[in-house]
């Protein structure tokens, strides 16, 4: 399993709209809210064998207010 770290810029006035919507599909495992070029960072743990991209297409991406993505993968270093 692996981490994959998302952050989501909103519709302005849609934040916690976007929130609420994640929460109810069940795909974050933590959600914060950040200052700065995005609204949200979330942490989802995705099994290997998941394609990151379809699984952010499918399950994030779509949620009604979110304008654009960053996503971020990690890799054991140590």
């Amino acid at each position: 399993m692996r981490a994959v770290f998302v952050q989501l810029q909103c519709t302005p006035g849609k934040t916690y709209e976007v929130a609420g919507a994640l929460y109810e599909r069940e795909v974050v495992s933590e959600l914060y809210s950040t200052s700065g070029e995005y609204d949200l960072l979330m942490k989802i743990y995705l099994e290997d064998e998941i394609d990151v991209g379809k699984f952010i297409n499918e399950n994030i991406a779509n949620v009604p207010g979110i304008v654009r993505s960053l996503t971020t993968l990690t890799f054991t270093a140590f």
